[in-house]
């Protein structure tokens, strides 16, 4: 696991599907050593989306990779999450109203109703980050699914 000085755990990808599973289990490590494990089912769900987004839909060349950054909030004990997704890709993600038999198409509206926040930002260097944040329960944000 990579770390960083602000206790961020940092990661990269290839741009393939086993990507997905394999920064999962990730994220449940980075949450249980957190004593962060209640956000458990809401953050992995959104990485999925958020790293099936980058993985289907950037229009990369093959080299790039996918970097996740798992952030816990709050000193000194954590009690908030923020992820990171971020691509070589331009192309910022959009809402798309799938129909009621769609099979895709609902990623962001998850995303939407399990974090706190989300948003996409510059990065330094070439593409984006799409991020979500999950508040301590105390500041009115949601927990947990």
């Amino acid at each position: 696991m990579g770390h960083v000085d602000d206790g961020a755990v940092v990661l990269r990808w290839r741009r393939h599907p086993s990507a997905v599973g394999l920064a999962r289990l990730e994220l449940r490590k980075a949450l249980t050593g957190w004593g962060l494990s209640a956000l458990e089912d809401s953050a992995t769900l959104v990485l999925s989306e958020l790293v099936t987004n980058a993985v289907r839909h950037a229009r990369v060349p093959s080299d790039r990779e996918i970097e996740t950054r798992f952030l816990p909030m709050g000193r000194p004990v954590p009690d908030g999450l923020r992820i990171e997704v971020h691509d070589a890709s331009t192309q910022r993600p959009r809402r798309r109203a799938g129909g009621l038999d769609a099979c895709d198409g609902r990623g962001l509206l998850i995303v939407d109703a399990l974090a706190d926040a989300w948003g996409v930002s510059d990065r330094v260097g070439v593409g984006k980050l799409v991020w979500a944040v999950w508040r301590p329960a105390d500041g009115g944000g949601r927990r947990g699914v």
